[in-house]
This record gives structure tokens, sequence and C-alpha cells, in this order.
């Protein structure tokens, strides 16, 4: 068996955008083409406006066992590089060597069909990501338990519910067993508890030896599953580290270092109407914008969007988080129900939320500050989980005296007593 199970080599994809299908044309008007406009024929990046680069000159080696975290922010080019992979689309230029067979999780739920029975539909997405009949027929009541829809699972899928199809095809897809296993934000499905369960499933199959190519917004899922990570950037892969190492750098590379971030058009996905977004920032004591905090001092944070028309029940929190990707909390500006019913309707205008973090809470370190804009149970407007870094400086905190770091997120300042009792 090879030492390598997956070698890529100067891997680039291009797309063409934007540009309606060609009619057919004749020879005469093609060579006339030619002739006047001989670059505009030339394979390039610089030649054609119509295309861009969802790769660009990708290399890396993973070796036979090991997990491998991909990561990077919407448009990196992670989900196009796993297609190649897996062998959905080709590349444009270079190559991948893949030793082993391959099981690829890019979409939970690819070949389900809605007439079929849960367990016909079993046997059939099994047969089309890899898995033999007998194979599958061995793993069938594994699956169906690990799924938890054994009521249902001779009833049509078209009637299932979104969580309980969502369970079934993750349960088929968990429970392949290739030499290599590509992975698509599968962790993203189902309830919290079904989440933890999906992610110690996953855990399971890295510890076996397989080798595991993960691709997650979720930095504690990457931290637990991958030894070893590759950022990638507008199509271009920036580093490829030990997981902690990688993971930092993502969640501080790109962020404002004034402690300040400021949405443009181009970020905002358009589902947000009416919510725009216009900028998050962090304050000290003083009111200046800082990306440095004491934790003996609050900081205050202040998040400006705008409504471009009413919103009934809308909400605005942020996230604090370690840049493990653990959360610290989560808090919305309508936590308190007096201030909820008097914004239950909120108008069209300018807005900021504003929310102080008291002093003495935060350990020294640093921490990732999120934001989030929801109606509860019906809509997500709007949703950056990394959108600012700011540090925090121990010096002055209580303990400080004894010079060793303390464990813990968290340094909470508490009142104490020291009873002598005769």
């Amino acid at each position: 068996m090879p030492n390598n199970s997956v070698v890529v080599n100067q891997i680039g994809k291009r797309y063409r955008i934007g540009a309606a299908p060609a009619q057919y044309r004749t020879f005469r008007e093609t060579l006339i083409d030619t002739i006047t406009n001989p670059k505009k024929r030339l394979h390039g990046k610089m030649t054609d406006s119509n295309s861009f680069w969802a790769l660009d000159n990708i290399s890396f080696n993973v070796a036979q066992g090991q997990a491998l975290g991909i990561i990077g922010k919407n448009g990196a080019g992670k989900s196009t590089l796993l297609k190649i992979l897996s062998r959905v689309t080709e590349p444009t230029t270079g190559s991948a060597r893949i030793n082993g067979r391959v099981g690829s999780l890019l979409e939970v739920g690819t070949g389900f069909h809605p007439e079929l029975t849960g367990r016909e539909n079993i046997f059939l997405n099994g047969a089309i990501l890899g898995m033999k009949q007998h194979e599958i027929a061995r793993k069938l009541d594994e699956i169906i338990a690990f799924s938890e829809v054994e009521t249902f699972i001779d009833t049509p899928v078209k009637r299932y519910s979104s969580g309980m199809y969502l369970r079934l095809a993750f349960a088929v897809a968990a429970h392949l067993e290739p030499e290599i296993l590509v992975i698509d934000e599968v962790l993203a499905v189902g309830d919290a508890e079904f989440q933890r369960k999906c992610l110690g499933k996953m855990s399971d199959v890295a510890s076996q030896g397989r080798t595991v190519l993960f691709v997650s917004h979720n930095m504690s899922a990457i931290v637990r599953l991958t030894q070893e990570t590759i950022v990638l950037e507008k199509g271009k892969m920036v580093m490829q580290a030990p997981t902690a190492e990688a993971v930092d750098y993502y969640l501080s590379h790109g962020f404002s270092q004034e402690g300040l971030r400021t949405w443009t058009a181009a970020d905002i996905p358009a589902d947000a109407e009416p919510f725009v977004p216009a900028e998050i920032r962090v304050l000290n004591p003083q009111g200046v914008i800082s990306d440095t905090f004491r934790s003996t001092e609050p900081v205050t944070v202040e998040f400006e969007y705008r409504l471009a028309a009413p919103i009934t029940g809308l909400r605005v929190g942020i996230y604090l988080l370690s840049t493990r990707g653990e959360f610290i909390f989560t808090s919305f500006d309508v936590d308190d129900t007096e201030t909820f019913e008097r914004l239950r309707v909120r108008e069209a205008g300018t807005y900021i939320s504003r929310c102080t973090i008291p002093a003495d809470i935060l350990n020294e370190g640093r921490f990732v500050l999120g934001v989030n804009a929801s109606v509860f149970k019906i809509k997500r407007y709007f949703h950056d989980e990394q959108s600012l870094v700011f540090n925090v400086d121990g010096t002055g905190a209580p303990g400080t005296q004894w010079p060793e770091p303390r464990a813990g997120l968290i340094r909470p300042k508490l009142s104490w007593t020291i009873e002598v009792k005769e």
C-alpha cells in the first residue's frame, strides 16, 4: 500500500460565469475570429473576462491513515476540491492520484428517491456511494438503528420530515467502509444531540486508520477529528500546518486588527434582505475602538445595521468563541422580555445594538466575536460566526501574583470569605 493515499499536484479549476450559451458558429466565422483576435482563443486566466478560477495551483499530499481538515471562507474552493478528488468533476489543470476506494459525503441524501421507502433508499443510496449489496445488507440494522427512524423505515421518504430525511441519509453515508472518506460539511444536520452522535461516528472512522478529508466550518470538529489542516483562500492554498496552528490562523487572518469589521455589499448574501449589516466594533472604557483589552476592564460591543423594511420578532445578537471554535456564550438584544415586547416590530431604519461584557470575566487570550440576526424558528437573516478577533491581556487580573497561566476561557473575580473556625 502506498504511503500517500492522496497526491494532489498543481490542481486548478476554471469556471465560466455570466455567459449565455454560445450559438453554433460556422467554420468561416471561427477562422476569421481566430485570425483577428488570436488571444481570445488561448487558454488562460487573463484572456477571458467571463471566467474565474475556483482553484489555482493547489498541491498537497495526504498520508495513509491521516485525517486532513480543509477550511476556508465560503467561496474559497473547498467543495470544488472535494468534487475533483471524488471524480464528480475534472480539474482544468493539474492532477490528483487517489490510492484506495473513495467514499464521498459531498451532499447528504444524494440518490434518495422520494417515492421509495427508507429501506429501499438505503440500498439505492448505498449502491450510489459505492457499497456492494451484501455490504449494505450486513450494515442494514446498524444503519436503521443509528438513524432512529425504525418506525418509518418502510414508509416512502417523501413523507419524512426534513430531520428524519437527514438522519437516514447521514446514517447511510456514515457507515461506509472505504479506504478514503471525503466529507463535506455533513455534521450540520439534525438537532444538537444528533450532531454530537454524528461527530462521535466521524471520530470513530478517523480513529480506525482510514484516510479522511474533512471540510467544515465547525472549528471544534476540525480540531477534534484532524491532525493536519489546509487553509484555502480565494482558490489558493495559503497554509498547510498542524490543525491547531491552521485553525488559529484561519480565525484571525483577514479580520480587522483595529477591533472593527465593516461589511461591503459583496459580503452580504442576497437572502439577508431586508437586514443589511454595516459594521461591528469593540470599544474600551474610554469609548475608543481597540483590539486589545485588559481582563480587568469591560468591553463594549456595538453592532450597527440597517433595516430596509420592518421585521417582526427580530433578535440581533453576538456569539463569543475561543480561537478553537468553542462557544463561550450567546446573547441577544431582546433577551429581556420587556424589551422584546417593546420592539416586537422593528421598523425600517438604522440601528445600533450595544452590549457590554463585564470586567473580570474573560481570561487572557484571543477571542472571536460572531453576529446573528434572526427571527426565532422562522428565518435567519444574517450570520457571521467569525466577524472579528480581539485580545485580552491578563495584567492585574486576580491571581496574577503567581506567574502561571490559569486554565479556562473565563477568569471571573469571585467573592470569597475566609472563616477561622475556633
